[in-house]
């Protein structure tokens, strides 16, 4: 994702995360953390926090399993602490894929 860009359009979420718009639509009525501005066509413009915030929302409803009440309890109850084990897990799969490549370079 390039940082230099202000609003990203509801696709481009969608691509990010390979669901269907329908499911970004969904998860901002459900999680008050997602506000995506709208242009004068009604147009969603997604700001680089609304992704942050749907990725910390993807990771605790896809890949740990919480159902959408869980995760906004999570999210409500400690969302400091939510964010930083999620930035931790991605620091760590970021050196396992560093040293795997590096293995297959040996």
């Amino acid at each position: 994702m390039s940082d230099d860009k202000l609003y990203y359009a509801i696709g481009e979420v969608a691509e990010m995360f390979k669901v269907n718009t329908s499911l970004i639509r969904f998860w901002e009525k459900e999680f008050d953390i997602i506000k995506p501005k709208k242009n004068k066509k009604g147009n969603r413009l997604f700001t680089k926090q609304d992704i942050d915030n749907f990725h910390l929302i993807f990771h605790l409803v896809k890949e740990r399993g919480f159902t959408l009440e869980g995760a906004k309890n999570k999210l409500k109850l400690s969302k400091k602490e939510t964010t930083d084990n999620f930035e931790i897990i991605q620091k760590l799969q970021n050196i396992k894929s560093f040293l795997l490549e590096l293995k297959e370079e040996l």
